[in-house]
């Protein structure tokens, strides 16, 4: 009887572990991308929002509930308010690739784990249409306002939401360290990869 339990708890508990890791072979941005043949400002931007998405994935991979409510002081964010902040952050960038306009998102339904795919996903999708273009200019960012829509130029998207969204990045891998969940110490940002 004992023996029976046991193996179907190893059964459960190694698919838990084998559907954690196919969710996560899902998402993109475990490594980074390989960078483009050539240089042009579509591919420049798409490597830099590439950039983003890998620190991303890292700086949210394997953040517990303990991780997500840290506050370091009681005016600070928490993990989880910085990773909506990311989140919107990246839905702004996405608009501006596919031309749509930033009319406010209510992400409050979402658990941790959605947060975080839909944010890998929109940087994702952001990154491989700014790789596939040739004039920036096309891609204003374009928010409603009360009076109508603000429009800005692209380089609003560039020193905005994606930079930005890299500082945050390092915010909730300082939060999460001081929450005693330090970053994988096998992640090369330099090279886009983590080591086996």
């Amino acid at each position: 009887m004992k023996l029976s339990i046991l193996f179907t708890l190893f059964l459960s508990m190694n698919a838990y572990a084998n559907q954690a890791q196919e969710n996560n072979e899902l998402l993109p941005y475990r490594v980074i991308p390989d960078a483009p043949a050539s240089y042009n400002e579509g591919t420049v931007v798409a490597r830099m929002i590439d950039g983003l998405g890998f620190r991303y994935y890292w700086a949210s991979e394997g953040l517990r509930k303990e991780d997500l409510s840290y506050r370091p002081s009681p005016e600070a964010r928490t993990s989880e308010e910085t990773i909506d902040h990311v989140l919107g952050l990246s839905t702004v960038i996405l608009n501006s690739a596919i031309h749509e306009v930033n009319a406010g998102n209510d992400f409050s339904e979402l658990n941790f784990e959605e947060k975080r795919k839909l944010t890998l996903n929109n940087l994702k999708k952001a990154a491989d249409i700014f790789r596939k273009g040739q004039n920036l200019n096309e891609f204003t960012v374009v928010f409603k306002g009360k009076n109508g829509n603000n429009t800005f130029p692209f380089w609003n998207q560039i020193n905005g939401p994606i930079e930005d969204a890299i500082w945050h990045c390092g915010q909730i891998v300082s939060l999460r360290r001081a929450s005693g969940n330090p970053f994988n110490p096998k992640v090369s940002v330099f090279m886009g990869t983590v080591k086996e």
